[in-house]
């Protein structure tokens, strides 16, 4: 093992770690938060640069890998943290919880996230999730004095602790059959082991940890409430990053280590995706709570993303990879105006008018429904156009068709949010004031949900180029 190859290899985590601690020891000195605030932000933007500059390769004995596929999920992590830390400062300070922890929390949750997207054994993969997970718990629960904040982490972490339990009976179950973690060892190992009953029960195990995870149906459950109740930054947050660190390694996963078996994990996986897609979309109809439908949007776009996993084909990861690099900027973007409406936009009702009051404002959230419903020119369109038709190329035609039926269901509580701006008289009146870092926040977010729906090429070659599964 040569360890300076290693370290060099790893050096993006190893910056992102110290700097994640120097975050934490300025928060006692540094009175101003904004500045911590700003801290994160450079270090996120130096650990991006470092990520570019580093050379695909394996690390530890093949448990670490770094290559294009990671970088790729890296920078979803890297630009949804930021996002992210430009809305929550006058939200922090707004809601009387501005500490400095609360960005170094955010660091080393994309720290696990990293972990988990250059996993290549299944003991760095748990060490990642864990790492994520156990820092996304305290940032959930961090309006301490509020009820719902203490339900919404207490809720996460119980239900979170089950599927890290189910996660470390398959990575179990694996080692019983092979008597390794690494994927690649696991893939050759599996060959003549395809038919092991025990390998089924594996599956199923690190199935269900993995859907907990991109809050798929049937384990689902703890993300209307978590997602309601979490400081809305961090709600914006979580449904893009841990999302999108959960899809990195399925991909992993499935189509590295289990790839004997792909018959077996594709026909799980086919069931997720349509309870997910059916029961994200329907339920979606019936909230009255903007978190709350958003938190089922999020379950029903799993749903979508799953997809480009069944089809197993290269095209297909690239459209899931392209879909989720779409989603994190109309996600956030949705979330940034609710985070600027504060409480005058928690519920669907509060938008009532909103187009006659605040017609920025009100065209900047119709270019988010629309997008999240996959209305042309915006990059949702483009997402799941590339998505749908990566399936069909695959011969999944009947998926493809219920998808496009989910769609068009969505359309309903998406386009009621516009209904509710454009066609009814304001019932109060709302007084929006972001400041420069939401406002920068919100203007990234458009820009790039128009430019990747009017000239996706770019993008969509930077998923290409990324996809070295």
């Amino acid at each position: 093992m040569d360890f300076s190859r290693d370290m060099a290899l790893i050096k993006p985590e190893l910056w992102l770690t110290g700097l994640a601690i120097i975050v934490l020891l300025l928060e006692l000195i540094i009175k101003k938060k904004e500045v911590i605030a700003f801290l994160g932000i450079i270090a996120i933007a130096v650990t991006a640069f470092i990520v570019l500059n580093v050379a695909p390769g394996l690390a530890f004995k093949e448990m670490y890998i770094s290559d294009g596929y990671s970088m790729f999920f890296k920078f979803i992590f890297f630009i949804s943290s930021i996002l992210t830390i430009l809305l929550s400062m006058r939200y922090l300070r707004n809601e009387n919880v501005h500490y400095g922890e609360y960005y170094s929390l955010l660091l080393f949750s994309v720290l696990g996230m990293s972990f988990m997207a250059s996993s290549n054994d299944l003991i760095l993969l748990y060490l990642g999730t864990e790492l994520m997970a156990l820092s996304i718990y305290v940032l959930t629960g961090f309006k301490r004095y509020d009820a719902r904040s203490n339900e919404a982490a207490l809720k996460y972490f119980l239900l979170g602790a089950f599927s890290s339990a189910l996660l470390l009976y398959g990575i179990s179950y694996i080692y019983l059959l092979t008597g390794t973690t690494n994927l690649r060892e696991i893939a050759e190992r599996l060959i003549s082991e395809s038919s092991e009953p025990v390998l089924m029960i594996a599956l199923l195990f690190l199935a269900s940890a993995f859907a907990f995870k991109i809050a798929a149906v049937p384990f689902h459950m703890w993300s209307p409430d978590v997602y309601e109740g979490a400081p809305t930054p961090i709600t914006a947050f979580m449904s893009v990053g841990p999302k999108a660190a959960g899809f990195a390694v399925i991909g992993r996963v499935f189509i590295i280590a289990l790839g004997s078996i792909a018959v077996d994990w594709k026909t799980v996986l086919m069931v997720l995706s349509v309870l997910t897609m059916i029961v994200g979309n329907v339920l979606a109809i019936s909230q009255t709570n903007i978190k709350r439908m958003l938190a089922y949007s999020s379950i029903a776009h799993s749903g979508y993303a799953l997809l480009g996993i069944i089809a197993g084909t290269p095209e297909g990861i690239r459209s899931t990879m392209l879909y989720l690099f779409i989603y994190a900027f109309m996600n956030i973007g949705a979330f940034a105006i609710v985070t600027i409406l504060g409480r005058e936009g928690e519920l669907i009702s509060d938008y009532e008018g909103l187009g006659k009051i605040e017609p920025l404002w009100a065209a900047i959230m119709l270019i988010f429904m629309f997008s999240l419903t996959g209305i042309p020119p915006t990059a949702g369109f483009v997402g799941k156009f590339y998505l749908f038709m990566s399936v069909i190329n695959a011969g999944y035609t009947g998926l493809a068709i219920l998808a496009v039926i989910m769609s068009a269901v969505s359309a309903y509580f998406y386009l009621r949010v516009v209904m509710l701006m454009y066609m009814k008289e304001p019932s109060r009146t709302i007084s929006v004031s972001p400041n420069l870092p939401e406002a920068l926040a919100v203007t990234i977010t458009t820009g790039l949900v128009l430019l990747m729906g009017v000239s996706p090429y770019y993008f969509i070659e930077f998923a290409k180029v990324s996809m070295s599964l």
